[in-house]
């Protein structure tokens, strides 16, 4: 195993959505949808702009991803102000119910993540991870802003 941040973080992140993608098999949800179902957990009605923003998915994939999850009843696209150009995304109600069993399953696997780990140890490690998530958005932000 790499010792490298970059190889860690990658591995993490693939090793928690297999297992996320694992225990999610019997919804029938596929990938993409449990991000956008958490993220519409705190931002219900938001555009698919910032949807795609807060999830960091292309709005390409985004539509697709969307299109199926209309489809499954888990969301509704509606819009506001009559705007025929900007559509507002909503969680149903099965939609919700789907989120909440994500919500429990992501608490099962932080959980076994997190064995180990002492809540000084944790605490240090958030910290620090937050840094890192600040530092690369402030230089992706830099470079969007230098582009426009």
């Amino acid at each position: 195993m790499d010792n490298s941040l970059h190889y860690l973080i990658m591995a993490n992140q693939m090793l928690v959505q297999k297992a996320l993608l694992d225990k999610l098999k019997v919804t029938g949800l596929t990938i993409g949808q449990p991000k956008i179902l958490d993220y519409l957990k705190d931002h219900d009605g938001s555009s698919q702009k910032d949807i795609a923003k807060g999830c960091f998915i292309e709005a390409g994939f985004l539509t697709t991803i969307l299109n199926k999850m209309e489809e499954k009843g888990l969301i509704t696209r509606q819009m506001l102000n009559g705007n025929r150009r900007s559509f507002h995304i909503f969680m149903t109600e099965e939609g919700r119910k789907k989120q909440q069993l994500i919500d429990e399953l992501f608490n099962k696997i932080e959980k076994n993540a997190l064995q180990n780990i002492s809540g000084e140890e944790f605490d240090m490690f958030m910290t620090v991870y937050k840094k890192i998530y600040h530092n690369l958005q402030n230089e992706l932000t830099s470079k969007e802003s230098a582009n426009e």
